[in-house]
């Protein structure tokens, strides 16, 4: 059973997902909208945790600062393939020289037969999203299955009614393992918030390392905490700052 959180301890390392945490989940990647006070609220969690702030996202390094370009915190990006310290731009990313170009001309094509179907290209991968077309889970499933064949740099990855494909070298919990280590979070309890199945594994290194994860919404979790929705996370982690 998970429970109501805690309150965020003042030595706590933060994680925090973007999508479905921070902001509503909408119908398409670039349909989300940041809440007003979003910015603010990272920013003064980035002073009360020392620097010990980081967003983990399926979303690239440069897509999150569009976002949220003042955050001043590091951003794991693509899934952790990606890591950006504080303004910095991220490390070089392992891919097997992928052409991702033509790995998403060639996954339009594939979905090209339904209008319903989403492509999400991304600088290291791609999203197929089958949000609009439930229906099509098991075609898609399968299709990028078989395509995952053909690119041995590349993983699966399984989503919110989206099935992606990201580095191998990259993964939410080796990221936090990584982020662990840098001085503004080494010795930290570890303190994960995430919605959907790529968070999972993250939350799991979180709560192995002492510390503790929050699940966002509904669904199966290893997290042993829950909150409904991005907004109630947002009050819980605005109670942690000063009046």
């Amino acid at each position: 059973m998970t429970a109501t959180p805690p309150d965020l301890p003042a030595d706590a390392a933060l994680f925090l997902d973007f999508d479905g945490c921070l902001v509503e989940i909408a119908p398409r990647p670039d349909a989300i909208v940041v809440p007003d006070t979003l910015p603010a609220l990272l920013a003064g969690l980035h002073r009360r945790q020392g620097g010990a702030v980081a967003l983990v996202s399926g979303r690239d390094v440069a897509d999150l600062r569009r976002y949220l370009p003042d955050f001043p915190g590091a951003i794991a990006g693509s899934h952790g393939a990606e890591i950006a310290w504080q303004g910095a731009p991220p490390d070089p990313v392992e891919t097997g020289g992928l052409d991702a170009t033509a790995l998403h001309a060639r996954v339009r094509d594939l979905a090209a037969h339904d209008d319903r179907l989403l492509v999400e290209p991304k600088p290291h991968g791609v999203v197929l999203h089958y949000r609009a077309a439930p229906d099509l889970a098991e075609w898609v499933d399968r299709t990028m299955g078989e395509l995952a064949s053909h690119y041995p740099a590349l993983a699966l990855q399984p989503a919110k009614m989206a099935m992606e494909l990201r580095p191998k070298s990259a993964g939410k919990d080796r990221a936090l393992s990584r982020l662990m280590q840098a001085p503004d979070f080494a010795g930290r309890i570890p303190v994960y918030a995430g919605d959907d199945l790529t968070d999972e594994a993250a939350m799991a290194e979180a709560q192995s390392r002492g510390g503790f994860a929050i699940k966002i919404g509904a669904g199966p979790t290893v997290a042993r905490h829950r909150l409904p929705d991005p907004a109630a996370l947002a009050r819980w982690l605005a109670a942690a700052l000063p009046c």
